[in-house]
């Protein structure tokens, strides 16, 4: 049975003692039992505030023992939890709380006046909890004897929001089935057991962080320790004292854990770890190497999407038949190549779009049948969006992107969300925004500006006009004022012509 409850009911009662969790700030650790024990409680809490199962329930929380015990929980209780994004703005707060239907939001005082700024223009109301992230317990949600609705694997249980060309958000719908699918995948193709333990640095509203290191030890029995977020000075501190035994990170925080002191620098002992997972975006082979050359870790590169509940793609285990610059063989799902044009497959060497098909995938796009449409063929094969080959043992090699989308540290970013932030300047006549290469974060964001005749805007204007509409993160590290940009015969902005 593939479903979240399953999976924490099982190892309740198969090994009810064994640590699920350490949260290192406070200590606190969260066993199988306790995990089956407050799911419980919050199902019925749920059931109390008048939620009916598959209703939505977000979290706007840092990683925490009560962020990670929320975001099972809701699963486990027949409900369908919605992280927020942390470094969204209050309008997209708005435009995703209003468009998933949330009926609840978990949140901490940290969040709290940004979410009610951003639920202040909702017309319905949306019960706001806060809470304290790290707690052991939440005032009000107590064990009980109320009968939880059943789950089945095609229930929904995860809604996630992910930015799409048109800069409105899209909600994948994930079921039970390819959230456990997801885990199922990670466990296998990385040989994982209940002896083994990660460092979750990813933050649990981005798809790597919920699925490869919070779902997947729930399969496998293994355990997490999950910090606030990742921090560059007390990472190894934190893999060797609590013996972690692989770690998860995306090339941002390989290239700062690059700029930073070695664990044999700090006389620290991380020998227990047996590899290093990197994915969310492509790793440069330059940087592979060096990291393995310093730390005397292999890294195992692999590519997933949210639409996949994150592993789709995989270099395997064994060193010696790893390829660098390439994510690896499909595992648990197809994967095929196939001519944009006209569908056809294309024969292995031949680049087109990189094809996906799997109990991993999404079930659609929230209240979105035309993009549904587009993404899903009737015969289960999803659009990936990207563009690359495989070679003649099955490794894919990504080389581009249909999808216009920006990949900064692992988040997706509409270009024409930065464009439209821009457009609210009052100098600004046209804008746009696209990806450029990054040593840390894979891509950065740069943007062509043309000013309204007789304007007169600095760069450095836009720049901080850009921060206060979009954030620190979305803000363009470069922005080039122009006097055209480049468009095709129907008046669209070619953006990969903004690189030349």
């Amino acid at each position: 049975m593939r479903t979240i409850r399953h999976l924490v009911d099982h190892q309740a009662r198969e090994r009810p003692d064994a640590t699920w969790l350490i949260a290192p700030e406070t200590g606190a650790t969260m066993s199988f039992a306790q995990l089956q024990h407050e799911s419980r409680a919050l199902g019925a809490y749920l059931l109390g505030l008048g939620l009916n199962k598959g209703d939505k329930v977000a979290l706007m929380l840092h990683n925490g023992y009560q962020t990670a015990r929320l975001l099972i929980g809701v699963m486990y209780g027949g409900f369908m939890v919605a992280p927020l994004n942390l470094l969204a703005q209050p309008s997209q707060l708005a435009y995703v709380l209003e468009h998933s239907d949330t009926r609840v939001v978990f949140t901490s005082e940290e969040f709290a006046g940004r979410l009610r700024e951003a639920l202040a223009g909702i017309p319905r109301e949306i019960r706001v909890i806060a809470i304290d992230p790290d707690a052991t317990t939440i005032p009000g949600i107590i064990a009980g004897a109320t009968a939880l609705p059943e789950v089945a694997e095609a229930d929904d249980a995860l809604l996630m929001y992910t930015s799409g060309t048109t800069g409105k958000p899209k909600g994948c719908v994930l079921s039970n089935r390819s959230v456990c699918a997801g885990g199922e995948f990670t466990s296998s193709a990385h040989q994982l057991s209940a002896a083994d333990r990660v460092l979750c640095a990813m933050p649990l509203y981005h798809i790597n962080g919920q699925i490869v290191t919070t779902v997947a030890p729930l399969v496998h029995g293994g355990s997490v320790v999950m910090p606030h977020r990742f921090s560059v000075s007390g990472y190894w501190e934190l893999v060797a004292k609590h013996q972690c035994t692989w770690i998860n990170v995306v090339p941002t925080i390989i290239a700062y854990l690059m700029n930073a002191p070695t664990p044999k620098e700090k006389n620290l002992d991380v020998s227990r770890v047996k590899f290093c997972r990197s994915a969310s975006a492509p790793l440069p082979p330059e940087l592979h190497r060096a990291f393995e050359d310093k730390f005397g870790i292999g890294i195992i590169e692999t590519f997933g999407m949210t639409e996949t509940n994150a592993p789709c793609f995989t270099n395997p285990y064994d060193p010696a038949k790893r390829k660098i610059g390439s994510p690896g063989t499909a595992w648990g799902n197809e994967a095929k190549v196939i001519d944009p044009a006209t569908g056809d497959e294309q024969p292995r060497g031949t680049p087109g779009e990189l094809m996906i098909r799997g109990d991993n995938v999404m079930t659609g796009y929230y209240k979105d049948p035309e993009n549904t449409a587009k993404t899903l063929e009737p015969d289960g094969w999803m659009h990936s969006g990207d563009l690359g080959y495989m070679d003649d043992d099955g490794f894919v090699f990504v080389t581009g992107r249909i999808k216009e989308l920006i990949i900064k540290g692992g988040e997706n970013i509409a270009p024409r969300e930065i464009d439209e932030a821009l457009l609210k300047h009052p100098a600004v006549l046209e804008a746009a925004a696209v990806g450029i290469p990054d040593a840390n974060y894979g891509q950065e964001i740069m943007a062509c500006v043309i000013l309204k005749p007789g304007m007169k805007c600095s760069v450095e204007e836009l720049a901080n006009f850009s921060t206060q509409e979009l954030g620190k993160y979305k803000t363009p590290k470069i922005i080039k004022l122009v006097s055209e940009l480049p468009k095709g015969p129907s008046g669209k902005v070619q953006r990969l012509k903004l690189l030349e």
